[in-house]
């Protein structure tokens, strides 16, 4: 009988049938609330109490519909994910045949978007629903090799009993998640799936590097969109004076002048052509160019007033900032990283130096060049809201945090120390 997980994960590499007698074992003690022979990895643990405290059922496969065929081919268009697809197969299919493996690549909301490999066991995960249009989310069908880590922002292998859902246990799945290099955006999760027999600990790592091949693609194709950008773009900016820059459709600057050069702009969603006020440069003009805008400042820029910002945290996945005063409102989509740390000021609203920001995220207070470049970030669509020395929301401000409904569920992708904390008691900031 194995000891730990670790165990369990070295037997299933060598026998898995054995292992997956284990993890049986194991799910069926920790689901009655008795005493596991090995208790479950933290990460599965963890999944299997936010699906339940979702509502999945682990005894019965209960299935959102699928998309329909116009609605899929429409994600696949807008998904960024499409663009990196040679990467994808390039290193995952070459092996998933011989291997008797499936690659599965769904979107950030855990839909099924693609999904090629052995076609025999592309016929198993139809008996599963593991189809072109499933909702593989975590709230869905419980831990899983997408949902799972979408929702934790890192890789994770689930093999056999480790599904919450029982239906599931003849199967073994390692995904890993795909985010915008530009802001930290989760865009999608590319997975591994197949039989049993085809569990391997080497997967994991496997499956992360391909994704990181395919951030980087990500990364190399939006530096040469914005050469575009700025290639149509400097002419006019030359005969214009003032200040005035050029940006791409998500506000990334390709051009400026007359004025400090910020790399991005908060944009809003609804930005059209006209008069406009954007938080990095005030009162300003807006005109369109070929994938971007043209922003050129007013002359008397008007300071912004902030009388409200709301920092959206109660969702397990996506985290924004909205700001809103007499001039308007914005709000900028959240990285995981500035998540957590707009958490962490406006649960300290006297405000935190670097060192203690340090020691609430990394439980280390010397971590402080990692601190301080990550709130440069923040300050450049944020700064006119917050101060420094130490960091924190301006007093004139008025903060809210929108919290989950349950604790438990706060920032889930977080290990900080601060955070996981948090997470054990209802009180808000």
């Amino acid at each position: 009988m194995a000891h730990s997980a670790n165990d369990v994960t070295r037997l299933a590499a060598v026998n898995p049938a054995q292992a997956a007698h284990v993890l049986s074992e194991v799910r069926s003690a920790t689901l009655s609330g008795q005493r596991a022979p090995v208790p479950p990895r933290p990460v599965i643990e963890a999944s299997w109490g936010r699906a339940l405290r979702g509502g999945v059922d682990p005894e019965h496969d209960v299935r959102a519909r699928p998309l329909s065929h116009d609605e899929i081919e429409r994600r696949r268009r807008d998904s960024p994910l499409r663009q990196v697809l040679p990467v994808l197969r390039e290193g995952l299919l070459s092996v998933a045949d011989v291997a008797h493996h499936i690659m599965v690549v769904a979107d950030a909301d855990g839909r099924v978007l693609w999904r090629e490999g052995s076609p025999s066991v592309l016929r198993k995960a139809d008996g599963l629903g593991f189809e072109p249009g499933a909702d593989w989310g975590e709230g869905v069908v419980g831990t899983n090799g997408v949902g799972t880590p979408a929702v934790t922002r890192r890789p994770v292998q689930v093999f056999a009993s480790e599904h919450l859902v029982r239906s599931h246990a003849s199967w073994t799945c390692t995904g890993a998640p795909i985010t915008d290099p530009r802001d930290g955006r989760l865009i999608g999760v590319v997975d591994i799936s197949g039989p049993l027999r085809t569990m391997h600990p080497a997967t994991v790592a496997w499956v992360d590097t391909v994704a990181k091949l395919a951030e980087a693609r990500l990364r190399e194709l939006h530096l040469t969109s914005l050469d575009r950008l700025r290639a149509v773009a400097a002419p006019l900016l030359a005969g214009l004076g003032g200040r005035a820059l050029a940006v791409d459709k998500d506000g990334w600057t390709a051009a400026v002048t007359g004025m400090p050069y910020v790399s991005r702009v908060a944009l809003p969603v609804s930005l059209a052509p006209g008069r406009s006020l954007l938080p990095a440069v005030g009162l300003c003009t807006v005109e369109p160019l070929p994938d971007g805008w043209l922003i050129r400042a007013a002359d008397a820029p008007a300071p912004e007033r902030a009388s409200r910002v709301v920092l959206d945290v109660a969702h397990p996945r996506r985290w924004s900032v909205t700001v809103s005063g007499d001039t308007g409102s914005w709000t900028h989509e959240l990285s995981p990283r500035h998540a957590e740390l707009l958490y962490l000021l406006a649960l300290h609203r006297a405000g935190r130096s670097a060192a203690h920001l340090s020691a609430d995220l990394f439980g280390d207070p010397a971590r402080t060049v990692t601190v301080r470049a990550e709130m440069s970030r923040v300050r450049r669509y944020l700064g006119a809201f917050l101060e420094h020395r130490p960091y924190r929301f301006r007093d004139a401000a008025e903060v809210e945090v929108l919290l989950p409904a349950d604790p438990t569920d706060l920032l889930p992708h977080s290990v900080a120390p601060t955070v996981v904390r948090a997470r054990s008691t209802t009180a808000s900031p």
